[in-house]
């Protein structure tokens, strides 16, 4: 009985710390979407992490998550999820599964979301960690991110969490009709900017939104395996 009461308590106490990023580092500066504030609400970003770093989860930065790769500040995650601009019936296509935090957040605002992680290991526990969370709208995939998945395009929204050094053609060409494109562009390594590119009758349109710092997209489609290094924002 005690034990149980004691992890009550404990999960209350990472409830409070949710609910106090998301006013504190979300809704005090530009995340105005309810449902995206809804959705930082309710995932326990704390699950997300290593167990060492569980009280660190929601503080206002990244958090490393092992195999060079670290899970984005909860305000990038935010941001990059207003922009996608979701709703119930949106196909989303994550590009860099990591700890599966930003998956689950689309995942709260999306009808379907497929997402392509390159290691194994992440892919594997993102995938258990998001079934036992049920989370059965998420198909996880194995593969290179930066080639898409053409076998169940098109997407309405593509999401990409690593650094490309242009819009990734593969993607845009997954990407139907009214669609956008969520990607940081920019040097491996280097300073570079979230952008929307979104798909007009009068063809594509690309939108700086602001500068930013992950870990390069490493594939066929992004950078070479020597450029994987970096921080994520």
């Amino acid at each position: 009985m005690a034990g149980g009461g004691s992890q009550m308590t404990a999960e209350h106490a990472q409830t409070e710390r949710r609910h106090a990023m998301v006013a504190t580092q979300l809704e005090a500066r530009d995340i105005r979407d309810p449902d995206v504030l809804a959705a930082l609400r309710g995932v326990p970003r704390h699950l997300f992490v290593p167990a060492g770093l569980a009280d660190r989860a929601y503080d206002d930065g990244a958090l490393a998550i092992g195999y060079g790769q670290t899970i984005s500040q909860p305000y990038i995650v935010a941001l990059m999820t207003q922009l996608a601009e979701l709703n119930v019936r949106s196909r989303v296509l994550e590009i860099g599964t990591g700890s599966g935090y930003q998956t689950a957040v689309l995942a709260e605002l999306a009808g379907e979301v497929y997402t392509i992680e390159r290691r194994r290991e992440l892919e594997e526990g993102a995938r258990q960690l998001l079934g036992r969370l049920g989370y059965h709208n998420v198909t996880t995939v194995l593969g290179d991110g930066s080639l898409g998945l053409p076998e169940q395009a098109p997407f309405d929204r593509i999401v990409v969490t690593a650094a490309a050094p242009a819009p990734p053609p593969p993607l845009l060409a997954q990407l139907g009709d009214d669609g956008r494109l969520v990607v940081p562009i920019g040097p491996a390594g280097g300073d570079q900017v979230l952008t929307v590119v979104s798909r007009t009758p009068t063809g594509l349109r690309e939108v700086e939104s602001i500068p930013c710092r992950f870990v390069p997209l490493v594939g066929a489609g992004g950078f070479d395996e020597a450029d994987d290094a970096g921080a994520r924002w």
